[in-house]
């Protein structure tokens, strides 16, 4: 076996947006959403991406000092449970709501839906949806939380797209998830309560900046650096 240069090998890195497969259905799947990204603002059709992800809550141990000494914080913490946190996100408005819970069943999403169509879009005509493919993330969860009239009236109010299998990244809820844990969520908070606070204080500020994901990425650009994932045609 042939020696190493120093830094060749780095097992530390580690590349998040890989596609380990894909195929018809992957290319499908990324180019329908694509097509709902192209599509130029309708307040009355807005196009809403949801993701979730949660957020392990720590206590840590502060030991008392002096005045005008560094703060010390002992190396040994407690854990404190675990929040759930749903993005809704409109890109096209700029404007993002969150839901944080202390589970993300198929009943949490089904009031995440309700709670998107009659609280924040009651007036629009259709919310253009865009998921990911998580097992919880369909309009069966919608029959498992309501009885069948309002499961059905709920799964109308929705036009549904789903990224495909291993392009998660394709929803831009999940972009903003990663703003969202960067900009405030980097340091522990120890309760539901102090979580809650500090994604409210983030909603509040980003959507007072309209902040919005410039998306550049198109059918186009995928068919043409993407090729080696669809499929040969002989």
């Amino acid at each position: 076996m042939r020696g190493y240069e120093k830094n060749e090998i780095k097992p530390w890195l580690v590349k998040e947006w890989c596609i380990p497969e894909a195929d018809a259905e992957f290319v499908a799947k990324m180019e329908d959403v694509l097509e709902v990204y192209q599509r130029p603002y309708d307040p009355l059709r807005p196009v809403v991406c949801i993701d979730e992800t949660n957020k392990q809550l720590i206590k840590e141990t502060r030991i008392p000092c002096e005045p005008g000494q560094p703060e010390k914080v002992d190396s040994v913490y407690v854990r404190n449970g675990v929040a759930d946190v749903f993005m809704i996100f409109e890109p096209l408005a700029g404007r993002r709501e969150t839901v944080v819970t202390q589970t993300r069943t198929a009943l949490d999403f089904a009031e995440i839906l309700r709670y998107t169509s009659d609280t924040l879009y009651p007036r629009t005509e259709k919310i253009v949806l865009v998921t990911d493919n998580l097992n919880t993330h369909s309009p069966a969860s919608l029959y498992k939380a309501f009885p069948p009239e309002e499961a059905r009236r709920l799964a109308e109010r929705f036009e549904w797209h789903y990224t495909p299998k291993h392009g998660s990244w394709l929803d831009m809820a999940e972009i903003e998830i990663g703003i969202m844990s960067r900009q405030a969520l980097g340091k522990p908070l120890p309760d539901l309560e102090s979580f809650k606070q500090q994604v409210r204080t983030w909603i509040i500020r980003r959507n007072a900046e309209c902040a919005k994901i410039n998306w550049q990425f198109k059918t186009q650009d995928a068919r043409i650096k993407l090729a080696r994932l669809y499929p040969v045609i002989v």
